[in-house]
């Protein structure tokens, strides 16, 4: 079964922090604004109009709060998993239930550690220029991660991202996944004739019908 959708669907375009203020969603699809709010960093953005997770959502604007990491280490876990499952036009808001699940992880000393020392490796490996997706290409960033992947960090990612990313209704509106269809009958009337970006199979490929 999917989860539920950790990110908070903001109603209007702005949303209010710890002191009352009213802070301003994004103007972009990209999560370019980080803000601290008692203490935690809360990413934020807006969903595409017309794709079909905004179709979902009562609101393009979205927000996540996270409790255990900071800033610059939400961001690297960020970048990190676009890089490990780079997907061009799947939301940002995604991907924030990645940095959102492996926060959650981020209760223990030594998950911490392994945060706190793999983002510095990653920065390292980069120049300093880690979270500035402006300075590396897909290429570089691909060859560091390539260099680290039997890091413990970037195994956390990795292996956190494969359910945060993909057992989730927001991904499976994205990539056109209907969900599972034993409880409407089975797939032979419900969609198993529909693939058209595969070519057809020869008919000796599939078995006589009863």
């Amino acid at each position: 079964m999917p989860k539920a959708i950790p990110i908070a669907i903001v109603a209007a375009e702005t949303f209010t922090g710890s002191t009352g203020d009213a802070i301003p969603a994004v103007s972009s699809a990209r999560v370019s604004r980080r803000h601290f709010l008692k203490g935690s960093v809360v990413l934020s953005g807006l969903l595409a109009a017309g794709t079909p997770i905004a179709l979902l959502a009562p609101s393009r604007a979205w927000a996540v709060e996270l409790s255990h990491i900071d800033q610059n280490q939400a961001d690297a876990i960020m970048v990190l998993a676009r890089t490990l499952y780079p997907h061009k036009t799947l939301p940002d808001a995604v991907y924030a239930l990645a940095v959102k699940d492996v926060d959650a992880k981020a209760t223990d000393p030594k998950t911490v550690d392994v945060i706190k020392t793999g983002v510095a490796k990653l920065n390292d490996a980069a120049s300093g220029k880690w979270n500035d997706t402006a300075s590396l290409s897909d290429a570089q960033r691909t060859s560091i991660v390539e260099a680290n992947q039997t890091d413990p960090f970037v195994l956390l990612v990795r292996g956190q991202c494969i359910t945060s990313l993909y057992n989730n209704d927001m991904a499976f509106a994205h990539f056109g996944y209907e969900g599972e269809a034993f409880s409407k009958g089975g797939y032979v009337y419900r969609g198993f004739n529909d693939l058209t970006w595969l070519p057809n199979p020869p008919a000796d490929a599939s078995p006589p019908v009863a």
